[in-house]
């Protein structure tokens, strides 16, 4: 467990640092988070005093509940699609990287922008998989939470390195979540460990963000004063904002990076062989 922990440390700093190769790959996961903000707002607001969402659990079978459930399924189809489509992006950049190139965000919108059928295709197939576990989870609050979350983790490892494969390959979405699963199956599942030192990371990244936030607390206590606690928390949330990006974007360039050792054979550029074929357990 110790040598894995450790081996995920190395693996993320390894993605950091071509993260610092191509910093503007964080307005990827910047304009992800915007643009999902836009999606949760267009569909929240015009519900807001709408009795529509109301006894969806009593009365599930009710025309009311029934328009809900069609609500929701839309709001995780383009919320999904969102998501994808920038991962889509930043994955094609990496992925350029690791072949000795310089990539530009242009070349991300383009590679995703190609991708656009085979990125839909899988946001149904996703919205469709949510929706499924959502009714499992309300028809029994206590066994339908167990339940859905079991099979909710199940669908998240088959389905680990279904983004890079529709990238990659150019594939549709059964055929990425079979290639998916293939990987997974040889690599006995090794590499889901590789992001937990990303984690971690990210995890103590999180501790030293708040830092300022409480020392801006002790100040204002000691002064009498506001002022301190209002910049010490507004210096920690844009940290935690920062380190969110960067964790997305660290995550998206493991990703890749595993999939085309995994897939392909190649070792991408800026990351060590080794590691990589300990991150699986054997070389895939």
């Amino acid at each position: 467990m110790f040598e894995r922990i450790s081996n995920g440390l190395k693996l993320a700093k390894q993605s950091y640092r071509v993260l610092m190769l191509d910093k503007e790959l964080l307005v990827f996961p910047l304009l992800s988070g915007v643009a999902c903000l836009i999606v949760l707002a267009s569909f929240a607001i015009p519900l807001w005093n709408s009795d529509m969402l109301n006894g969806l659990e009593d009365n599930p079978q009710g025309k009311e509940n029934i328009l809900a459930y069609v609500v929701m399924f839309l709001f995780y189809f383009v919320n999904y699609f969102v998501i994808l489509f920038f991962n889509a992006a930043l994955i094609a950049c990496a992925i350029i990287r690791f072949g000795g190139g310089d990539p530009t965000l242009g070349d991300g919108f383009r590679a995703a922008g190609a991708r656009l059928p085979q990125i839909a295709a899988w946001a149904l197939v996703s919205a469709t998989v949510g929706m499924i576990l959502k009714i499992i989870e309300s028809r029994s609050e206590k066994v339908g939470q167990i339940v859905s979350g079991l099979l909710g983790m199940a669908w998240s490892i088959v389905t680990y390195f279904v983004v890079p494969a529709l990238v990659v390959e150019k594939i549709g979405p059964i055929a990425a979540v079979k290639r998916s699963t293939s990987i997974i199956r040889r690599t006995w599942g090794e590499a889901l460990t590789a992001n937990v030192g990303i984690s971690l990371a990210v995890f103590l990244a999180f501790l030293v963000a708040c830092v300022p936030g409480v020392l801006g607390g002790v100040i204002s206590v000691a002064t009498e004063s506001p002022i301190a606690l209002i910049v010490g928390v507004v210096v920690s949330i844009l940290l935690m904002i920062v380190i969110s990006l960067a964790s997305t974007a660290m995550h998206a360039i493991s990703l890749a990076a595993l999939y085309i050792y995994a897939a392909k054979g190649e070792i991408p550029e800026h990351f060590d062989g080794q590691l990589l074929k300990s991150a699986f357990g054997k070389k895939a």
